[in-house]
C-alpha cells in the first residue's frame, strides 16, 4: 500500500493484511504488562519503576503487523476481555470495536493504511461486544512523519465517571430551572398585576407585592451565587482572601440576626472558649458558612441551638497547627447514619422543607478552600452536629 495514499475502494471496510491470518508475528514479545518494573517489553521503551499495570487507565498496544503484544490489567478490567486471549491476536480482533451506529471502528479508522499524516483519533465512545461503552483513543506511532506505523498505542477508559458528571450536570440544571420557575412566576405575576391594575390596590397591597417581588428576586439573586460558588469550588478557582476574623463576634451577629427575625434569644446557647488564636480568613466566606450551618439547625432542627467555639490542632502527617473549632448543633431528629455520607454532596436535602441541596457542598468546598476540615455526627441532643476546624492562616510575613 502506498504511504501517504486512501485506500481503495474495493477494500474500503476491510482492515489491511496486517490484520489477517498471514501476518507476521509479533517483533517483540506479547506480555499483560505483569513483568518486572522496568523491563523493555514488546518494543517499548524500559522506563525504570514503570509497570503498565500501574496505569489507570487500559493501555492497548500493536506492532507494526496490527497484532497486540500490551495488554494491561485496566484494560481487561474495563472491557472484561481476557488478556491470555487477546494477545499475538489481530487488533481488531481481539478489540472488536464498534460505533453508536454499529459500524466497524477499525474499518472506518484504518490506522495502517489511509492518510499518513494523521497522528492517531481522538477519544469517543465505543462499544464492545454485548453492548458494553468505553472510551478509546488511540496513537499512531510512527518513526518518522509520513512514514508507516510501527506501533498503535489504544487507551481505554470507563464510562462511569462521565456518566456521573453527566447526570449530575443534569440533575443541577433540573434544580436551577425548578427554584427559578417559583420566583420568576411571582415576580412576573405581581409586576403584570400592579402595572394593570395599580389605581385598583391599596398602599397596603401594593407594599405586599413590591416586599413579595423583593423576597423573590433576593432569591434569585442567593441562586445565583451558590451556582457561581459550585463552579469556582469544581474548578478549583475559589479564591480566599484572608484578614484577621473575629470568629466570636461573627457568631453572635448571625445569632442576632435570626432573633431579630423572630426566633426566641432563648433557643441559642453560645459557648466561646478563651483565648483563641489568632484567625485568617475570608471574612464573607465564613459569614456564608456559619449562615447556613446555623439556618440548617433552626429550619432542619428542634429545641436548642448550641454554637461552641474554641481553640483546636489540626493534625498532618509531619505536625500539628493552631486552629479554630466551631461546632453547630440541635436537639431534632438527626441525621440518618446511611445519610451522613452524603451530607456533603450535591442536592441532598435533610427534609423536604425547601431549598436547593448546594448549601453544604458549599461549605464543605469553602472550608477546604481555607485549608480546614469539616465533620457532621450526632450531637449530644440527639440532633445533628457539625464542626469545622479552620487553621490560623496567617500570611507567611507574619510568621
Amino acid at each position: 500500500m502506498t504511504v501517504g495514499a486512501s485506500r481503495p475502494a474495493e477494500v474500503q471496510g476491510a482492515l489491511p493484511s496486517a490484520f489477517g491470518a498471514g501476518a507476521g508475528e509479533p517483533d517483540g514479545v506479547p506480555t499483560t504488562g505483569s513483568g518486572e518494573p522496568g523491563e523493555a517489553r514488546a518494543g517499548l521503551p524500559a522506563v525504570p519503576g514503570l509497570d503498565p499495570d500501574d496505569l489507570p487507565d487500559g493501555l492497548i498496544v500493536a506492532d507494526g503487523t496490527g497484532r497486540v503484544v500490551c495488554f494491561n490489567a485496566a484494560a481487561a478490567r474495563i472491557t472484561a476481555l481476557d488478556p491470555s486471549a487477546a494477545l499475538g491476536r489481530p487488533v481488531d480482533r481481539a478489540l472488536p470495536l464498534e460505533d453508536l451506529k454499529g459500524r466497524r471502528w477499525w474499518a472506518l479508522t484504518d490506522p495502517y493504511g489511509g492518510l499518513a499524516t494523521r497522528t492517531g483519533q481522538p477519544e469517543r465512545n465505543l462499544l464492545l461486544p454485548g453492548g458494553r461503552e468505553v472510551l478509546v483513543s488511540a496513537r499512531y506511532v510512527r518513526a518518522y512523519p509520513t512514514g508507516p506505523v510501527q506501533k498503535l498505542v489504544i487507551c481505554v477508559r470507563g464510562t462511569e465517571a462521565r456518566r456521573r458528571t453527566e447526570l449530575s450536570h443534569a440533575e443541577l440544571i433540573a434544580t436551577v430551572a425548578h427554584e427559578l420557575r417559583s420566583p420568576l412566576t411571582s415576580v412576573k405575576g405581581f409586576t403584570a398585576t400592579l402595572l394593570a391594575k395599580w389605581e385598583r390596590f391599596t398602599d397596603d397591597q401594593k407594599r405586599l407585592m413590591l416586599e413579595t417581588v423583593d423576597a423573590d428576586a433576593n432569591r434569585v439573586t442567593r441562586l445565583i451565587a451558590e451556582l457561581l460558588d459550585i463552579s469556582r469550588i469544581d474548578s478549583g478557582r475559589l479564591e480566599v482572601r484572608r484578614q484577621p476574623v473575629d470568629i466570636g463576634a461573627a457568631v453572635g451577629r448571625h445569632v442576632q440576626s435570626h432573633t431579630a427575625s423572630g426566633q426566641s434569644p432563648d433557643r441559642f446557647l453560645v459557648r466561646i472558649e478563651q483565648p483563641l488564636p489568632d484567625l485568617w480568613a475570608d471574612p464573607d466566606k465564613i459569614d456564608q458558612v456559619l449562615g447556613n450551618l446555623l439556618e440548617n439547625a433552626v429550619r432542619h432542627g428542634e429545641g436548642t441551638v448550641t454554637i461552641e467555639v474554641a481553640p483546636a490542632r489540626i493534625e498532618h502527617a509531619a505536625e500539628s497547627e493552631k486552629g479554630t473549632a466551631v461546632t453547630v448543633c440541635d436537639e431534632g431528629p438527626g441525621i440518618p447514619e446511611e445519610s451522613m455520607q452524603r451530607v456533603f454532596t450535591r442536592f441532598w436535602r435533610g427534609s423536604k422543607r425547601g431549598g436547593t441541596g448546594l448549601g453544604l457542598y458549599i461549605v464543605k468546598g469553602i472550608v477546604e478552600a481555607h485549608g480546614g476540615t469539616i465533620t457532621v455526627g450526632r450531637g449530644p441532643g440527639g440532633g445533628a452536629q457539625f464542626r469545622f476546624i479552620l487553621p490560623v492562616g496567617a500570611p507567611a510575613y507574619l510568621s
